[in-house]
């Protein structure tokens, strides 16, 4: 069967994209209505997906009634739903029906918002909106803001401009030749920190991991004496990354008094709030924030905690001239009339191609309004001090890291297990529960030991799947336990 109307040039007609939108449409609300029941990690093993598809695209066209039959399929029995309540992993990028919406027309409009005339409105909008989440989050005027894809991105583009600032030299000449320079974060900080370092030419070398506390958070003395020892032997502070909400652990790092080391260093100070941010939203919370307003950039993802599908990461710069120094280049064919009265949104990062973002984060804002974020974030934080206290109530069980946010950290440690046997228990007993289907966790080590994270922050997440998730845990735990069980008494030599 050949796609309708199909000629030798020329799009889909549009009656048959009418047609198959409104399909579309339909399955969309239908999926989103219906997630929770399919299982949110797929009965699947690597190489399925490819053996189940041709090796090579067709010859000629294809219907898009088979294309999108294979589309539920093949491709959707072998997806991990994010959008599934009963996601507790990473950390959430649940999505949301204005979100959904706002990605359909982006697609649709297919804009480029590098230059103003590039898109107007597109360009005027991601002003306007991350203004909006300025205000609602608590930061001060002057923080200017712009949407990246990822944190990993707005980090990059942060530190290049502490770079440029630190080394304005390098600019013409390079790197190559001048002092050394280093860049801080907390062992607790996450990867994209260190990759950001290495591509922006300082080494391995250039990154030093401060050690933390015993809540998890940089330790303040040991920044300053890491940075006093780097300065006597010649190597000079350029940023330093403190993190609201840890991956691991979800520790919230001391940012007024790590800004105060910063600056008496002439450092950069970098605030990694990608996954905590949005709890700033909270009046009751947003002291845990105090000393963030200090910052010369932070970065807050709407895409992990504020409703809004992946990808959309902001950039808040107080210092913007030194971002777009550090990226400003335009040629001829990219100037206009209108720069002087306007931004262009490229000269704040390496893509010159930019989508529109800001379309899908201005539909949740507008459709959930300030009280119907608050609503559901305060109660995402609830769940997790609930599930909390019932780990801290059940023995054999323990909360490894303050819970401050909606990640809730957790070990299973009965008496008389240690060491490896301990860690590969807790590791089959969250096998046990991502085999089930209902739920989906990961993992991470913490003082060299495994520990269990469950992430609350999916849109649809309520109370009872967080019951749930718990009840499987134990379950797991107890058929584990009985396993360890069973094996020491045939091998007590064990």
């Amino acid at each position: 069967m050949t796609p309708e109307g199909l000629g030798a040039t020329g799009d889909m007609p549009p009656e048959e994209l009418r047609r198959l939108a409104h399909e579309t449409a339909d399955w969309i609300a239908d999926y989103m209505a219906s997630v929770e029941g399919l299982p949110v990690f797929p009965d699947t093993m690597p190489g399925d997906l490819r053996a189940a598809l041709p090796a090579s695209a067709p010859e000629d066209g294809e219907s898009m009634d088979r294309v999108l039959q294979d589309f539920r399929d093949l491709v959707v029995p072998g997806l991990t739903h994010w959008n599934h309540p009963g996601f507790f992993g990473y950390f959430a990028i649940t999505s949301s029906g204005p979100g959904v919406l706002a990605e359909m027309l982006a697609a649709a409009l297919n804009v480029n918002a590098m230059v103003w005339r590039s898109s107007p409105a597109a360009t005027e909008l991601e002003d306007v909106t991350t203004e909006w989440l300025r205000i609602l989050l608590g930061l001060p005027g002057g923080f200017e803001g712009v949407i990246n894809d990822t944190a990993s991105s707005s980090s990059l583009y942060a530190l290049a401009a502490a770079r440029e600032v630190a080394y304005p030299e390098a600019h013409r000449t390079g790197l190559f030749g001048l002092p050394a320079g280093r860049i801080y974060a907390s062992e607790q900080a996450h990867s994209s920190i260190e990759k950001a370092v290495l591509t922006l030419g300082f080494g391995q070398d250039g990154f030093r991991t401060i050690p933390c506390d015993p809540e998890y958070r940089m330790d303040v003395g040991a920044l300053r004496a890491a940075m006093e020892e780097d300065v006597a032997a010649g190597v000079r502070p350029v940023a330093v990354v403190p993190t609201l909400g840890t991956t691991s652990s979800g520790s919230i790092d001391p940012v007024a008094a790590v800004g105060a080391v910063a600056r008496d260093f002439g450092a950069w100070m970098h605030i990694d709030a990608a996954y905590g941010g949005p709890v700033a939203i909270l009046p009751e919370l947003r002291p845990m924030f105090d000393g963030w307003e200090q910052a010369d950039s932070i970065v807050v993802n709407p895409h992990k905690w504020l409703f809004t599908p992946i990808d959309c990461s902001v950039l808040y710069c107080r210092r913007p001239e030194a971002l777009v120094r550090a990226f400003s280049i335009v040629p001829e064919y990219l100037t206009s009339s209108e720069q002087s009265e306007s931004r262009s949104l490229m000269d704040y990062g390496v893509s010159l191609g930019r989508r529109f973002r800001a379309l899908k984060l201005w539909f949740v804002l507008r459709y959930f309004g300030r009280e119907g974020i608050v609503r559901r974030l305060r109660e995402h934080v609830r769940i997790a001090a609930d599930l909390e206290g019932w780990v801290a109530k059940t023995e054999g069980w323990r909360v490894v890291a303050p819970v401050h946010l909606g990640l809730v950290t957790l070990r299973y440690a009965p008496t008389g297990v240690v060491g490896p046997t301990l860690d590969a228990m807790n590791h089959k007993i969250l096998d046990r529960v991502n085999a089930s289907g209902e739920a989906f966790l990961t993992h991470t080590v913490l003082d060299g030991r495994t520990v269990i994270r469950v992430s609350i922050g999916n849109i649809k997440t309520t109370e009872e799947h967080v019951a749930r998730v718990w009840a499987l845990l134990l379950d797991a735990a107890a058929t584990v336990s009985a396993a360890v069980d069973e094996t020491r008494q045939a091998d007590p030599a064990r």
